[in-house]
């Protein structure tokens, strides 16, 4: 089965269900987690389209999970947005305000409060999670130095708000799950690690029980296709470039420090 296709994505959602795994979404895990978790997150950077697939495969699951919307015309879709939230998933925002805003704390700190309340008009949301924008100077992180999420009526930003040392992290970054030396900033400090490359391997260590109780997978819709020309011009086109620009980047502010 080719990997990083939605048939993929039902199997490991199977094969999650089969090895006793809650559901969480974001919001769910920070008011009360149970003890074994996984918490399905995806940053929907574009192609809000596929985002309304994995929805709709995961609801055939009994899955829930949280959907993070830029404001970006890329991302933020309502049509999409409602389909989604009408399927029982969660909203949250994607946010990258900072960056938008040329590193000026207020102006960002204004942007966020305004987008914020633009997608509170289709959903209560309680989570925010800052989108990486790895050409940007700027982290979209950095606009919590002067300022508190939860003044905003936020309870969690994930990048704030987990302990990786006990939540085992699992991104898929540049098509793979190893992808950390592709990642500028999609990259979270722990003491966790795991041989997985795959998402067979993932599978894999599933059915031998290998993995911790609680565990997040933060999925990037855009690069999960069926349609073989839609993941062929995933992958060779958008993600390969995007993605060898992003490690020389790394390793160009890597030799900076």
């Amino acid at each position: 089965m080719r990997d990083f296709s939605l048939a993929q994505y039902r199997r490991l959602l199977a094969e999650l269900k089969a090895a006793r795994y809650s559901f969480q979404t974001m919001e769910q895990y920070f008011n009360a987690a149970p003890e074994k978790a996984v918490i399905l997150r995806h940053d929907v950077d574009s192609w809000p389209v596929n985002a309304l697939q994995m929805a709709n495969a995961e609801a055939e699951a009994g899955a829930k999970a949280t959907y993070y919307f830029r404001m970006s015309p890329l991302s933020f879709n309502p049509e999409i947005i409602r389909k989604i939230i009408a399927l029982g998933h969660e909203i949250g925002y994607h946010y990258e305000d900072l960056a938008t805003q040329h590193g000026n704390q207020e102006k960002a700190l204004d942007s966020f409060g305004r987008n914020l309340a633009k997608l509170r008009n289709f959903y209560p949301i309680k989570t925010a999670a800052m989108h990486g924008k790895p050409l940007s100077r700027h982290n979209n992180l950095d606009i919590w130095q002067k300022a508190d999420y939860r003044s905003f009526g936020l309870i969690g930003e994930p990048y704030l708000s987990i302990d990786f040392d006990q939540v085992l992290y699992l991104t898929d970054t540049g098509n793979c799950w190893d992808g950390h030396k592709y990642s500028i900033r999609d990259e979270v400090k722990s003491s966790l690690g795991f041989p997985i490359h795959s998402t067979d391997d993932l599978i894999r260590h599933l059915e031998q029980g290998l993995l911790p109780e609680q565990i997040m997978l933060n999925i990037h819709p855009a690069r999960w296709n069926d349609n073989l020309i839609k993941w062929l011009v995933r992958y060779y086109i958008l993600t390969l470039p995007k993605y060898t620009a992003k490690k020389w980047v790394k390793q160009w502010r890597n030799r900076k420090k």
